[in-house]
């Protein structure tokens, strides 16, 4: 049996117990006094803990990824790297917000968007750390998360059946066993057809001493209610005041009243896992329900991934200025989202030792022609 401490919340995999995150993210649009009224909002509709996201700019984004120019309706700047810093909470406003929840009685934390946000997230002594999917194959992030005395809650979008396969390697090679890994699809919303809910069970049957969630994206929330059925014990949604709001995330985001719905009909009742059948006999033979519990027997990047994955996916790059004929150490290389995009973070192990063939400028992505495999 496979259980986690959360707050103050044991969640065990076989248990009643369901954790309820409600995913802030950037849906405050860059503002303290409505981040502060999403957590007052959350709390009152019973959520466990509100979560945002932490990112140190230029840790997680080379220079040309931040200066691309960002036109879409959803921006914030002229530049990505104008947007994400309207967007950004500093250090401090990140202790305000976490006195707030902590005053409330909510839960408080962060995702770790890269290695400095995550030493920061630990000695705000947050009750756990999330790591994004944009990070679930940057093995340095999940090394360095894993050797922390805090639980760590992965989500899985945009990775196959092999890259969650390493998580849990990773974990298990330096003793880690409070972790969670949540079943994600990083496309906003999500289609029915593409939510995969049946590798929630296959990931309870490959990983039956780690706790298994559910962190969705589609509209609406039976879906998310058929997550439950199927043994999810953490539930993620994203979180808004109003859908209609300017920003990408907040279509797909549940508002206070559906929120507060699905709570209240995930806590309400005894819980017991249920097969397909048996779900839609209790949830109603919907469309959409057949089509999210459609058998899947792998985990594959689904083609609607792509978008956030060439986006937002990381990449190899160089951490210094680097000669060709250098041979790679870890002190040469980093991960960050770069434009463009180079050779994929979850590579980093297989180019170390491997020989420059051309010069590579600092904070720049490598590339496979750049390097002698």
């Amino acid at each position: 049996m496979a259980d986690i401490k959360l707050g103050n919340k044991h969640v065990l995999s076989t248990g009643d117990v369901i954790y309820i995150i409600a995913e802030i993210g950037q849906n405050h649009q860059g503002n303290v006094s409505t981040a502060k009224k999403m957590i007052f909002e959350a709390k009152r509709i019973g959520c466990d803990c509100v979560k945002f996201q932490k990112s140190h700019l230029t840790s997680k984004f080379t220079k040309s990824a931040l200066d691309r120019p960002y036109t879409s309706e959803n921006s914030f700047g002229g530049t990505y790297g104008d947007h994400k810093e309207y967007l950004e909470f500093n250090e401090e406003e990140f202790g305000d917000l976490q006195l707030y929840a902590t005053q409330l009685g909510i839960d408080f934390t962060a995702s770790a968007m890269d290695e400095d946000s995550l030493n920061f997230l630990y000695t705000l002594n947050v009750p756990f750390i999330k790591i994004g999917s944009g990070d679930a194959n940057n093995a340095l992030l999940l090394r360095k998360a894993a050797k922390m005395d805090i639980p760590l809650v992965v989500s899985t979008g945009m990775q196959t059946s092999e890259t969650i396969k390493k998580i849990v390697e990773i974990m298990h090679n330096n003793n880690k066993t409070n972790y969670a890994l949540m079943h994600c699809v990083s496309s906003y919303p999500t289609e029915p057809e593409d939510c995969s809910l049946k590798i929630i069970t296959l990931l309870k049957d490959l990983y039956p001493n780690v706790i298994i969630g559910y962190s969705g994206h589609e509209k609406g929330i039976e879906i998310t209610k058929a997550a439950v059925l199927l043994g999810a014990r953490i539930i993620e949604r994203h979180f808004t005041l109003d859908s209609n709001q300017k920003g990408s995330d907040h279509k797909c985001s549940l508002e206070p009243e559906e929120f507060e719905h699905l709570i209240k009909e995930v806590k309400s009742k005894k819980l017991s896992t249920m097969n397909t059948e048996q779900i839609l006999n209790t949830l109603g033979r919907t469309k959409a329900l057949e089509m999210a519990l459609k058998d899947v027997n792998i985990r594959e990047i689904l083609p609607s991934e792509m978008q956030c994955k060439m986006k937002l996916g990381k990449s190899i790059v160089a951490a210094r200025n680097l000669k060709a004929g250098v041979s790679l150490t870890s002190r040469d290389i980093c991960i960050k989202v770069s434009e463009p995009n180079g050779i994929s973070a979850e590579y980093f192990d297989s180019v170390l030792g491997k020989s420059l063939l051309c010069d590579v400028n600092n904070d720049s992505p490598l590339m496979y022609q750049n390097i002698n495999m």
